[in-house]
Order: structure tokens, then C-alpha cells, then sequence
């Protein structure tokens, strides 16, 4: 079955910030050379709740798509592109996920496969897309309105914004405990759907992409804990 990585470091000196804006080039080479990676994005992040243009250089982040979670697993724990990273980070977290539903395209590709698999348990929310340029006041205008709404809701259990390039990509990402708490938070009325209604009456975006997944597990900590620890304790 098809597993998507999602892992995030945080490098907290100087050093390490050069450092690992150098790897955004070795790092390709190492992607290049692996043979169970079928898609990959390096991504930077933005700062306050990840959800603005202004860069994070403390904060960066890889997304691959794997055959099998075993692949994942196991890439994740001994390829070099990952324990070099980990190596000068001061922490890092990865999730391992299913994809329960996509739509759209990421660099021309639909890169995520649905699943069947389903249980209970955490869901994440990832929405992928490119901006046009004559769209970036407009769009970087609703930001503050729905960063606002999702750092103050208490059902979400991990947030961030990354992209590849700042301003013209962005990629939000969320986990959440269950379906009817992610699926209130987008309800009709909200800032969410007011920025996804004005996304399509304006065509602001030259390419996007929605997708849901099934959180499969996780390793390392996130601000010195497992983001998933939280809703492990409400199911018990």
C-alpha cells in the first residue's frame, strides 16, 4: 500500500540554517538514487502558525511517497539524506499517512494513490497550490483570517504551512483527531470557505491540490513531544 512521509526538522543554529540550505541541491541527488521514492518535495516553512509568506529558516520539511510503509519505514530510519538531517537538527518528526482521498496535480503529477483502508483514528489535510502572481495580494490577504481560526481551534493537533518556493507555493497541512473535527473547521461560513469561494471565483491558482489521509503512525518529537500523544490519550 502506497505510504506518504511527511517529516519536519528544526535546526536551531546558524550553522545548521546555512547547512541546510545547501542540502536543498545534495539532497535532490540523494531522491534521485532511491528506488522505492516515487514522488518528493523539499519545503521550507513560514513563520507564527507556518501560514505566511515570511520565511522560517529554523523549520524545514520532506515530503516522499513510498511504495509500501515498510519502504517508508525503513528509508526514513537509515537512508543518508535522513540521518544527515537529523544529524544537525535539533529535533524532527515524521508522519507516516494513506491517502483517503486526492484531487488535482503537484508539479504536473498526481502523485497520491487512494486507499480503501480505513479506521479510526487521527486524519490529516493537506491543500497544495501554486499562485498565479497576479493573485498573490490577493490571496496572501486571506492568510491572517484563517491562520487566526485554526490557531485557536483546540481539536487540531499539528499545523504548518510549507512550500517550495515562498510567496508562489504553498502547502498547508494539518492533523486532527477525527473526521467531524476536521470536516466543522472547514464548514460552509467559515474563513476556510470564504477563501476557498474566492479562490474560484477569482482563479487565483495556476495548479492545486486537496488531499485527506489516514495517519498510520509516527517517530521523533515535535516541541519536545509526539503531536499524536493527544489524541492517543482522548481515545483512551
Amino acid at each position: 500500500m502506497q505510504t506518504v512521509s511527511v517529516s519536519f526538522f528544526r535546526f536551531d543554529s546558524v550553522l545548521a540554517r546555512v547547512w541546510v540550505l545547501g542540502q536543498m541541491g545534495a539532497a535532490r541527488l540523494d531522491f534521485a538514487r532511491m528506488p522505492d521514492v516515487t514522488f518528493w518535495k523539499l519545503c521550507g516553512s513560514g513563520v507564527g502558525e507556518g501560514f505566511t509568506p515570511k520565511p522560517n529558516t529554523a523549520v524545514w520539511a520532506i515530503l516522499a511517497v513510498w511504495k509500501d510503509e515498510d519502504s517508508a519505514r525503513r528509508a526514513i530510519d537509515a537512508a543518508a539524506v535522513y540521518t544527515r538531517w537529523r544529524s544537525h537538527a535539533s529535533e524532527s518528526w515524521t508522519v507516516f499517512l494513506s491517502t483517503l482521498s486526492a484531487r488535482g496535480e503537484w508539479s504536473g503529477k498526481a502523485p497520491f494513490s487512494e486507499t480503501e483502508t480505513r479506521r479510526d483514528g487521527p486524519l490529516a489535510a493537506l491543500t497544495r497550490a501554486t499562485i498565479k502572481p497576479t493573485a498573490l495580494r490577493h490571496f496572501w490577504g486571506q492568510e491572517p483570517a484563517i491562520s487566526a481560526a485554526i490557531g485557536r481551534n483546540r481539536d487540531v493537533l499539528f499545523k504548518i504551512g510549507i512550500g517550495e518556493v515562498p510567496f508562489l507555493h504553498q502547502v498547508t497541512f494539518s492533523i486532527w483527531p477525527d473526521a467531524k473535527s476536521m470536516f466543522e473547521f472547514a464548514r460552509a461560513g467559515g474563513p476556510h470557505a470564504e477563501a476557498i469561494r474566492r479562490v474560484r471565483e477569482g482563479g487565483w491558482f495556476r495548479e492545486e491540490l486537496y488531499a485527506r489521509f489516514q495517519v498510520l503512525g509516527a517517530t521523533g518529537t515535535w516541541a519536545g513531544m509526539n503531536p499524536l500523544a493527544q489524541s492517543e490519550r482522548t481515545a483512551a
